[in-house]
């Protein structure tokens, strides 16, 4: 149940936290209803419901309920839009991209505020798919390890003061053995225990860059992979800049589109893919058939329906560009990888 928990926590977090950065724009603010006279953030003389100086809301709560009320209407009123959004995105995503881009924005959760979103619920589902990571399996088998060797010394004393007291030790002598036989058992493990389940690795690289790493995993496996996974969520973002100069590329001729086109279709896209990862994970834990097929199948098609309706793109200039996408797709995934290595041997 803590898991669960968990995941839902990350979630929620996900979307206030897409909904901080994700702007009302287009959508319908208060009723006008107001209880000052100037912007209690800049004293700008107010005339609406906002501030026309600052954009902060005229009327500012101040009871225990307002504040749970702004909680969940970060979550659901974030809500509201991504069931509009999300549909878009998976079966008319040129259209989605095209009509941000465009400037309608009012019913649409923006890319950058969806990247977020998606990004904490798929690394919050892998979390909980995957099991407890390898570091948090070896800091739990050494602290149930120290817990009862000072279990184990506590009973030794306590027997000590018995013998002394000339008291039959019989009961506890069976409790010391107990725990001398368990707190043998869990050392054993621990030595024995690869956090990742792999086994050490003799790494080299020509390249400075990638060094580092390799001794990190040379070294310790379970602790440079754990890094490395986090470095993933950390960095998830730069797939973004990675990825736009490759587009800019396959448009480089065409003056109408700029790198504000390349930069919403490129979020969107991986928006697409992060969240088609994590059904595809939540697939694998429930043991769902041919989910290869799917992840072979489901990008390259995306790609392309999302490229004619973006870029106004016929068949064939359509079909030739997602064939090149899917190369700067690879591209860009092994440039992730190399700052992703180079991080984790920081």
């Amino acid at each position: 149940m803590a898991g669960s928990e968990e995941v839902v926590g990350d979630i929620a977090a996900g979307a206030l936290a897409a909904r901080a950065i994700e702007p009302a724009h287009g959508e319908v603010g208060a009723d006008g209803h107001t209880h000052e006279a100037a912007c209690l953030n800049c004293g700008t003389v107010l005339v609406g419901p906002h501030c026309h100086g600052c954009g902060q809301a005229a009327h500012v709560h101040r009871t225990l309920g307002a504040f749970f009320h702004d909680l969940l209407h970060g979550v659901f009123h974030f809500e509201g839009k991504i069931w509009r959004t999300l549909p878009m995105l998976a079966w008319q995503p040129g259209r989605l991209t095209r009509e941000y881009i465009d400037g309608r924005r009012a019913s649409y959760v923006s890319p950058i505020a969806l990247f977020l979103f998606s990004v904490f619920l798929m690394f919050a589902v892998m979390k909980q798919v995957s099991g407890p990571s390898p570091v948090e399996v070896k800091d739990a088998a050494t602290a149930g390890l120290a817990q009862n060797e000072q279990e184990l010394a506590a009973l030794r004393q306590q027997r000590a003061e018995l013998a002394r007291a000339g008291k039959s030790t019989e009961v506890i002598d069976g409790e010391i053995a107990g725990r001398e036989s368990a707190v043998e058992a869990m050392g054993e493990v621990g030595r024995e225990l690869e956090p990742t389940g792999i086994s050490r690795a003799n790494l080299s690289t020509d390249l400075p860059l990638l060094q580092h790493a390799a001794t990190a995993f040379n070294a310790n496996p379970g602790l440079a992979l754990y890094k490395l996974q986090n470095n993933a969520y950390k960095f998830s973002w730069a797939l973004i800049p990675i990825s736009v100069p490759f587009v800019w590329l396959l448009f480089a001729w065409r003056r109408r589109y700029g790198l504000y086109d390349h930069t919403v279709f490129v979020t969107y896209s991986l928006c697409f893919m992060t969240l088609l990862l994590t059904v595809l994970a939540l697939g694998a834990a429930v043991g769902v058939p041919f989910l290869g097929m799917v992840a072979l199948l489901v990008p390259p098609v995306h790609m392309y329906r999302q490229l004619r309706g973006t870029y106004a793109l016929g068949r064939a200039s359509a079909l030739w560009r997602t064939w090149a996408l899917l190369m700067i797709s690879a591209s860009a995934l092994i440039l992730f990888t190399v700052l992703l290595l180079a991080q984790t041997g920081a």
